[in-house]
């Protein structure tokens, strides 16, 4: 068989691996609870709204932009619809990620290495699981990646307009996930270091990085620039580890290598024998470049987000498409000395990629609840489907513009209700030792807000799982028994229980879902 057809066989296989997973992640998924408030943004961005002036946002301000006009989509089919629009940009990276690694590939190889790039990107369970759910990562992904490809061109065309665009799809990075920042400085100090294989490229690179990055960002600034500064910079450093930093940190390392493990074990094969094949001279400057860039910024992206007082492993997750791109190229060249070669070794590898796929422990999470003693807890039904139930619950009875009292923002877009102003953020949204004037100003609530709101929420409806009044701001830890016992007297002053539902959401609390009582209602009709 040829090898052309060979490598044709590979990518069907390949895109059918990734497509399985990303709709079994869809679907089966658990729910996250950054997945309502990113939502929510979106639909308040949909409305007029903005972020930092006019609602409580941590992140860069173009994701709630981008996802904006899909509020049509998201309010006839809720937190699915947001999932598949996540899903289609965790493709596009993938792909731009095979595109990427073709053109850095060794003459001959290009085939096969974009193959590789892909399987690596795509045909992994966590990657895909964190690239379907509702956060920034699928939407960085894609404009890191596509801003190296832009770069590649720049490089080997000598243009400036493609240097223009790499440095705006990275400014645009930065301002969907701060941690991607670092790409946009990093490369433009090897586009300067590099600068008599495209001398003119660095400016058009900087200017428009810097164009961007005023376009986007000072608007903002100038319009809420205490909210601005304290939601996107102040908010993410002022956790404090204490004793445990190491812990979280070799924690960190750990898990990114389980999840990451096949791509980890090819890097190791690349380092440990790193043999150069006769297919090296015919690199081209600028994959050289490109490689450099490449490499420079994974390791700085990474060593900050190891520097967080909390590091998360699928913080990586943005960043690996492009990881998966240079590993790829990498492979070609110390593992691979034919056509015949680089084919065989994307095939290995599609092939282990997809056995750690199934074997993937994350696997057992799409239908296992958990353990009793000996026996595993089977889910009745999957967390998107219980949501969509509660969702509907809700909006039957509730009216079109009723707030829904929640510190769960999915709710809240599944049932297409409003959430009390305050509590945008959700479980995040709770300051308690905040001055009220400060706290006005960032959109957030501070004890006496809180105890203001449930002593007088007009909402028809609570829905409170267990994150409701669970952890303060922006330290992230538990509430006080106090404030706890405060907020619920209040809610059961003004509510009657309704019904319960069982493992819902993340980290499968119980959701109780009440109804305001009757005379409050009356009450609040009294002119």
């Amino acid at each position: 068989m040829k090898l052309s057809s060979i490598i044709r066989i590979g990518w069907i296989t390949a895109l059918l691996a990734a497509l399985t997973l990303m709709a079994a992640n869809l679907i089966l998924g658990d729910l996250n609870q950054d997945e309502g408030w990113y939502l929510y943004a979106a639909r308040l961005v949909a409305e007029g709204k903005l972020p930092y002036r006019d609602f409580a946002y941590t992140q860069g301000p173009l994701l709630p932009l981008v996802y904006a006009p899909a509020r049509p989509l998201i309010a006839a089919w809720g937190l699915g619809a947001g999932r598949l629009v996540t899903t289609m940009l965790g493709l596009g990276s993938a792909l731009l990620a095979a595109c990427l690694a073709s053109r850095l590939a060794p003459r001959g190889m290009a085939r096969a290495t974009a193959l590789l790039a892909f399987t690596l990107a795509a045909v992994n369970v966590y990657q895909s699981y964190y690239t379907t759910v509702v956060k920034t990562y699928s939407l960085t992904a894609l404009l890191i990646t596509g801003g190296f490809l832009a770069l590649h061109t720049a490089w080997r065309r000598q243009s400036g307009r493609p240097a223009w665009l790499a440095g705006i799809l990275m400014a645009l990075a930065a301002a969907t996930r701060s941690s991607a920042a670092p790409a946009l400085l990093l490369t433009l100090i090897v586009l300067w270091v590099g600068r008599k294989a495209g001398p003119r490229l660095w400016i058009h690179f900087a200017a428009a990085g810097l164009l961007t990055s005023i376009a986007v960002f000072l608007p903002f600034l100038a319009m809420a620039p205490e909210s601005f500064w304290f939601h996107v910079v102040r908010y993410h450093t002022m956790r404090e580890p204490g004793a445990w930093a190491m812990v979280y940190k070799i924690g960190f390392l750990s898990r990114t290598i389980q999840a990451y493990f096949v791509p980890t074990v090819l890097a190791c094969l690349c380092f440990i024998r790193p043999r150069k094949s006769a297919t090296d001279e015919a690199l081209q400057p600028a994959a050289v470049l490109t490689g450099r860039a490449i490499w420079l910024t994974l390791p700085c992206i990474t060593l900050l987000h190891l520097a967080a007082p909390f590091p998360y492993d699928d913080y990586q997750v943005f960043i690996f498409p492009l990881a998966a791109a240079g590993l790829a190229a990498l492979a070609m060249r110390r593992l691979a000395d034919s056509r015949a070669g680089a084919t065989r070794l994307a095939l290995m590898w599609l092939l282990l990629c997809g056995l750690a796929a199934v074997s993937s422990p994350l696997n057992q999470e799409w239908v296992i609840q958990g353990r009793d003693r000996i026996w595993w807890r089977i889910k009745d039904t999957p967390p998107l489907f219980k949501l969509h139930a509660a969702g509907r619950l809700i909006s039957s009875l509730t009216q079109p513009g009723d707030p829904l009292l929640t510190q769960d923002p999915y709710l809240a877009v599944e049932a297409d209700r409003r959430l009390p102003y305050g509590l945008e953020l959700g479980q995040f949204c709770y300051f308690p030792e905040m001055a009220r004037e400060r706290a006005e100003k960032l959109h957030v609530m501070n004890r006496d807000m809180m105890t203001e709101l449930l002593s007088d929420c007009r909402a028809p409806l609570a829905a409170l799982s267990g994150y409701a009044f669970a952890m303060e701001a922006p330290w992230i830890r538990p509430t006080t028994e106090q404030d706890q016992e405060i907020f619920n007297e209040l809610i059961d002053r003004h509510y009657n229980p309704l019904m319960e539902i069982h493992d819902f959401g993340q980290a499968a609390t119980t959701l109780r879902i009440l109804i305001r009582r009757r005379n409050h209602a009356r009450e609040d009709q009294t002119p």
